[in-house]
């Protein structure tokens, strides 16, 4: 039998509905989407609590658009709502009316917190609900209607806002980023009605695309930063930390010398830094800290030259207040919860007061400039550092620091030569009168000329401010008393220095208090900070033969402009930029591999029927496989309706042809869908077919 053109059958049969499984496995898909956007805030909340919070977000919207598809919809939100409130009570432990505030504050809150943050459950709250609510709408998006990855936007959405919070964090986005590439192609093929083998080859081919992007990525020039909401965001005011001052402490402490305050278990002797004091208005020093809280990690200081790593553990013993002790510029804390650091500074605040027995470990960074580093330093200009309170001691301590530093021509030397000055013209006495105001510290300079630690740092660190020094106090405590290799502090080990700030130097200690004796016995202990400032200030007041000149750079600038290595930043942009460009290409080249595949199937009658399939994708019609070649054709009536109407002949006859379809039906079949294709285009806007391209239609 032949192919005749008026042959006409009146129905054509419907496809199957969606099979259990692609629904089943889209939303398996859909919930493992959500479940790896919301792990993309691993750089905010590094560990096991981020998982813990992530997998029921994920995972239980997904149950329940499988159990509710059938069901109205405003069914399966109310269960969702039920089931999310019902999630946050292992979260917090129990009911916490608290929970709305904390969602709300929650952005505010991150943006304020130095990465990684406390896993708490105020700020674990927003990764749970945006996950959630991701996971609600796309399992919901994939039961009720037919699109096919519109189901995976809102988790991309919250995966961008992970991506955004996380810019300060540690780690990298490739495998999340790779993870949601794959998880995507094999969403989108599910939801295309692929058959099952589809898949085993797709998602493979995926992997391979989001491997390659990983390793591209990385090697793609880009220069530009990312945007990083915290520069926008205001840091809390400074807040008064303790209602007494550490430096208000420091005569108290010495009278009662052998109170046990905190050990610290470390490799060498060093100073513990306790607080950081860089406001003074005439009667009291005072911290401008801004802290933030933080899970760890403070950020580094000015200096990235040669350094040296020293590893602590301090016990608290009978240490007042919520400063934490710690050596020279930490970089790492573990240990405390509720911890805040000052980013300027580096000083540990613990949320509350530490208990006997609290212990907490510290990886800090101590700077090692070489000579020539220090001889190069200039001083910072930050007049906030070097203010003078109005009063007439300004001219008494500027004619005192000038004659202290006289012959002195670069900031290094005055540094040192003012530290010098102190330690030979006044005596250590720990009977001395306490206090450190403008009146006190006069009285001390010309009269006594006895006092602790506290009046010769803050004389120091006022004549250096005359001198434009930029300067401040810093009260720690000596290394201790070493037994069997963990050095215990007592109160009578308290002690007040001063700090110059310089360009790429950062903040350098100076030490203008003797020993107890006037001498050099500095206290009892020789502290390895002293004696290396001692032998320094030999050296610089030697003369000037040896002045680097201008042009000479610190150790360790050079290495760190030509360090190899790409900053991590770049690569979730590349890695997105990869997905963008495997989507693209994919969604051009899809339709043409299609159709050519449809046109060289083997035998007549399936080209011919692949012609009349091609015509429906092309009319839009590809998910509206129940209508009848008839309906096809009165849908579309005027220029389309000449060749769609013989073309629809030629399928309902191949549908029912008792014999073998000849191949001049299938040619003529091709044509009249060529033909048809030419016209939708012309008929078509631009726009229209453009998002029909890009969603894979």
């Amino acid at each position: 039998m032949t192919w005749d053109p008026t042959t006409n059958p009146s129905t054509a049969h419907p496809a199957p509905p969606h099979a259990t499984w692609r629904r089943v496995v889209g939303l398996v898909l859909v919930a493992a989407v959500a479940g790896v956007a919301g792990w993309g805030f691993h750089r905010v909340f590094p560990g096991l609590e981020l998982l813990k919070t992530v997998a029921p977000a994920a995972t239980v919207p997904a149950v329940v658009a499988a159990i509710t598809w059938r069901r109205p919809l405003w069914l399966a939100l109310v269960l969702d709502v039920v089931l999310w409130f019902a999630a946050t009570i292992p979260l917090y432990g129990g009911v916490n009316p608290a929970m709305p505030r904390d969602l709300v504050n929650s952005w505010q809150a991150l943006l304020t917190t130095l990465l990684p943050a406390q896993p708490e459950p105020r700020l674990l709250i927003l990764a749970h609900t945006l996950v959630w609510v991701a996971a609600v709408i796309g399992a919901e998006t994939l039961t009720r209607t037919r699109t096919r990855v519109a189901a995976a936007l809102p988790a991309l959405a919250v995966y961008g806002v992970a991506l955004l919070l996380g810019v300060d964090g540690d780690g990298d986005n490739l495998v999340p980023t790779a993870a949601i590439l794959v998880l995507v192609a094999a969403l989108a093929m599910v939801r295309d009605e692929r058959p099952p083998g589809w898949l085993l080859a797709g998602a493979p081919a995926a992997a391979v695309l989001a491997a390659a992007a990983s390793v591209v990525g990385p090697l793609l020039p880009i220069a530009a930063e990312p945007y990083n909401p915290r520069r926008n965001v205001e840091l809390p005011p400074p807040i008064r930390v303790d209602s007494v001052s550490p430096l208000d402490r420091v005569s108290a402490w010495l009278q009662i010398p052998d109170r046990e305050l905190f050990t610290v278990q470390a490799d060498k002797p060093l100073n513990w830094r306790l607080a950081v004091l860089d406001h003074y208005d005439g009667v009291r020093w005072t911290s401008s800290a801004r802290f933030q809280p933080t899970g760890g990690r403070v950020p580094e200081g000015e200096w990235t030259g040669r350094s040296a790593t020293v590893q602590q553990t301090i016990t608290v013993d009978g240490l007042p207040g919520t400063w934490l002790p710690a050596a020279e510029r930490p970089v790492e804390v573990s240990g405390v919860h509720g911890l805040a650091v000052d980013p300027t500074s580096g000083a540990l605040l613990a949320g509350t007061k530490p208990v006997k027995g609290f212990r907490y470990e510290v990886t800090s960074r101590v700077a090692q400039p070489s000579r020539a580093d220090l001889l190069a330093a200039a001083p910072v200009n930050d007049p906030s550092l070097t203010t003078f309170p109005p009063g007439p001691q300004e001219a008494l301590f500027r004619k005192l620091a000038q004659q202290a530093t006289k012959g002195a021509d670069v900031p290094i030397k005055q540094a040192y030569l003012l530290q010098n000055y102190l330690r030979a013209n006044a005596t250590y006495d720990v009977t001395a009168p306490p206090g450190h105001s403008l009146k006190g510290l006069e009285f001390f300079m010309e009269t006594t000329h006895r006092g602790t630690s506290e009046q010769f740092a803050a004389t120091y660190a006022l004549m250096a401010r005359t001198l434009g020094l930029p300067s401040r106090v810093v009260v720690g405590f000596r290394p201790g008393q070493p037994v069997n290799g963990v050095y215990h502090v007592k109160s009578g080990h308290v002690m007040a220095w001063a700090e110059i700030k310089f360009e790429k130097l950062g903040w350098r200690p100076f030490f203008p208090t003797p020993g107890r004796s006037g001498a050099k016995d500095d206290h009892d202990v020789v502290s390895s900070a002293i004696e290396e400032s001692e032998e320094l200030a030999g050296e610089f007041t030697q003369g000037t033969e040896n002045k680097p000149k201008d042009s000479s750079h610190p150790v360790g600038a050079q290495a760190k402009d030509t360090a190899g290595g790409t900053p991590l930043w770049l690569i979730a942009p590349a890695a997105g930029a990869a997905i963008l460009l495997v989507y693209g290409g994919a969604a051009l080249a899809l339709p043409w591999w299609r159709r050519r595949r449809r046109r060289n199937v083997a035998g007549a009658e399936q080209r011919a029927l692949g012609a009349w399939q091609q015509t429906c994708d092309d009319l839009g019609l590809k998910e509206q496989n129940a209508l009848t070649a008839e309906e096809v054709v009165a849908r579309h009536p005027g220029d389309i309706s000449t060749h769609l109407q013989p073309l629809a002949d030629i399928s309902n006859f191949v549908r029912y042809a008792p014999e073998d379809v000849a191949t001049e039906a299938a040619d003529e079949a091709w044509r009249r869908s060529d033909a048809v294709r030419v016209a939708v285009r012309r008929q078509t806007p631009l726009k229209h077919r453009l998002r029909r391209r890009l969603l894979l239609k």
